[in-house]
């Protein structure tokens, strides 16, 4: 997989453009807004196109271009650009202080209960 063809690299390199467009410019799910975003995107949409062939398997022998099967690939590079715009945004929330972590609070009859455990020990 790492010394590949042209039609492999350039299979892989129109499968992670169309996921870089569909959800960069179609659902509108992005985290940088202009044409940075979009060439990171359309990078890592390459990236997870390569590395899901190997990794979710080979389907569909009908429908490999160049040794690539493309089902997995378009998997892997929408899951990729997906997972990676998500993780980007969350970061940015967490740092301005956005959205608080979620914390977890003990009903008052556990916390009663839990207190008079404490002073009985």
């Amino acid at each position: 997989m790492i010394g590949m063809g042209f039609a492999a690299f350039l299979t892989l390199f129109v499968i992670g453009f169309i996921a870089a467009v569909v959800i960069h410019n179609g659902l509108k799910y992005r985290f940088l807004g202009g044409i940075d975003g979009f060439l990171a995107g359309w990078i890592l949409g390459w990236v997870g196109a390569w590395i899901a062939s190997p990794v979710l398997g080979h389907w569909f022998a009908g429908v490999a271009i160049g040794g690539q099967y493309i089902i997995p690939a378009f998997l892997g590079a929408f899951s990729v650009v997906f997972m990676a715009t998500a993780t980007c945004k969350a970061m940015a929330k967490i740092r301005s202080g956005e959205e608080a972590p979620v914390s977890t609070t003990v009903p008052a009859t556990l916390a009663g209960q839990a207190a008079s455990a404490t002073r009985a020990a």
